[in-house]
């Protein structure tokens, strides 16, 4: 594949993320890169495809709960059970908007999605998300005088800086409406030794995303307040309303990645 201005010998997350998921649309660098990454938390591919579990039952929530449009931000290479295939097999009028800033990504998600008028991709940065909000695609496909679900999985722990983040998540909140959704999972870092710590860190500094930090559930909290938290709380993402009982709960020692779905009042 040749996409100009990409240097596929350079990883990228979404391309990592792929790898870990099974996926087909990654490289030589990402399938190194995530090898690394497994030698340092051997649960990482297990932590990936719960998190995409989770997305699939936070949408169905979001769903059940009336909502009909989606702004998955940060969305990824396409792979199953993507939010629109989700939402649209319970409610086929939703609306989907993907944003990404990855070239690989937006060309796969352009090609995936050619034939679906109920979903749209944007090019845009989470660093900027007033400038996000404003895209005039975004404003075609939704209305932001009716609820929305906003997706942020797995992208805001490669925003380092804790004030950063915070004000993304507030900038995104602004203009949503009541019975609006926001749905966040965040990678954890458990009782990674410092060590540990200092090479996962060292190994996404060479991915495009520069940087990758582990929060508390605090931190993250923190970012909800005044918000209606729904059940169970934040929780690893396997704990987040499973559909089977007997899936095990991972041990907090352990790296792993929290989710949690809030509603605008």
């Amino acid at each position: 594949m040749d996409i100009p201005g990409v240097d596929l010998t350079v990883p990228s997350a979404a391309r990592i993320y792929d790898y870990l998921l099974g996926g087909k649309d990654h490289f030589a660098s990402d399938r190194e890169a995530a090898d690394m990454v497994l030698q340092s938390v051997p649960n990482a591919r297990e932590n990936a495809r719960a998190n995409r579990a989770f997305l699939s039952r936070a949408v169905r929530t979001l769903v059940d709960a009336g909502v009909r449009q989606f702004l998955d931000i940060g969305a990824g290479l396409p792979t199953q059970e993507n939010v629109h295939q989700v939402a649209q097999r319970a409610a086929p009028s939703s609306r989907v908007v993907y944003v990404d800033n990855d070239p690989v990504v937006l060309v796969h998600a352009r090609a995936l999605l050619a034939d679906n008028p109920g979903t749209v991709v944007v090019p845009a940065d989470i660093r900027d998300p007033a400038a996000l909000l404003r895209h005039p695609t975004v404003h075609d496909y939704l209305d932001f005088t009716q609820p929305v679900g906003v997706l942020l999985l797995a992208v805001l722990h490669f925003i380092p800086d804790d004030e950063e983040a915070a004000g993304i998540i507030a900038e995104i909140r602004r203009p949503l409406v009541s019975g609006s959704y926001v749905a966040i999972s965040h990678g954890h870092p458990g009782e990674l030794t410092g060590d540990l710590a200092k090479k996962g860190q060292e190994l996404y500094g060479r991915t495009r995303q520069g940087a990758v930090v582990g929060r508390t559930r605090a931190d993250m909290a923190a970012w909800l307040e005044g918000l209606e938290l729904l059940a169970p709380g934040i929780v690893p993402v396997q704990g987040w309303r499973p559909e089977d009982d007997f899936d095990p709960i991972p041990d907090l020692a352990e790296p792993g990645i929290f989710g949690m779905v809030a509603r605008v009042p």
